[in-house]
């Protein structure tokens, strides 16, 4: 297998096991209100940045005839819960592992993350071998016009690293994140979730079982 020029990640689900804690900081938040998100709403949610995400659950509260709060009131109650809760991620298999191994053969990496640079600053304290990834295009980026499913954040984070992106490897979990590699001509590496169908995701993406899949 050939090597590539330079490798984009995201973070939640991919690098950390994050989603099923972002989920239930969600849930518990629209609980709040008197909403109760499915499972499939919740997976909707998955790979999106904060503001499109609550943006989302205030339409689906709306749509159950409750009163809709205002963004900062539903992320008032959303983000203590989920701060407390991103602590506890433990990192995604093969996923320290593939950094170093990318750090020693000194092939470019950046993050490209729907995450705030705050959120990700916070996620990472346990974590500091994500401090191998020096490159990084965060969810309120001021360079960021649109988050995933739009191509932005690679296209940049490609730009960034001084990589043409059909000459990077972009690694993924969720459909919007897939997708938005996809578009922005990456070859797309997917770790799907279990509980996610294939057919969610675009076609011609490369599919692991775990970040340990992977060799070069």
């Amino acid at each position: 297998m050939t090597r590539p020029s330079a490798c984009l990640f995201d973070l939640d689900g991919l690098l950390l096991d994050t989603e099923p804690l972002h989920g239930q900081a969600w849930q518990e938040a629209a609980g709040h209100f008197g909403a109760a998100l499915s499972r499939q709403q919740l997976l909707q949610l998955r790979g999106r940045r904060r503001l499109d995400c609550a943006e989302q659950v205030r339409h689906w509260i709306g749509a159950a005839a409750l009163p809709v709060p205002s963004v900062e009131a539903l992320l008032a109650v959303r983000q203590p819960i989920a701060e407390a809760l991103m602590l506890q991620a433990p990192p995604m298999e093969g996923a320290r592992s593939l950094l170093e191994r990318c750090a020693a053969l000194r092939i470019p990496m950046a993050l490209a993350t729907s995450s705030s640079s705050a959120a990700v600053a916070h996620k990472s304290t346990p974590h500091p071998w994500l401090g191998l990834i020096t490159v990084r295009v965060h969810g309120d980026d001021p360079a960021l016009r649109a988050g995933k499913p739009e191509p932005d954040v690679f296209l940049l984070a490609a730009e960034r690293l001084g990589v043409e992106p059909r000459h990077c490897w972009a690694f993924e979990d969720s459909p919007a994140g897939a997708t938005a590699a996809a578009r922005a001509g990456c070859l797309v590496h997917v770790v799907a979730p279990e509980d996610l169908p294939r057919q969610a995701y675009p076609g011609g993406v490369i599919w692991l079982e775990s970040l340990n899949a992977l060799q070069f």
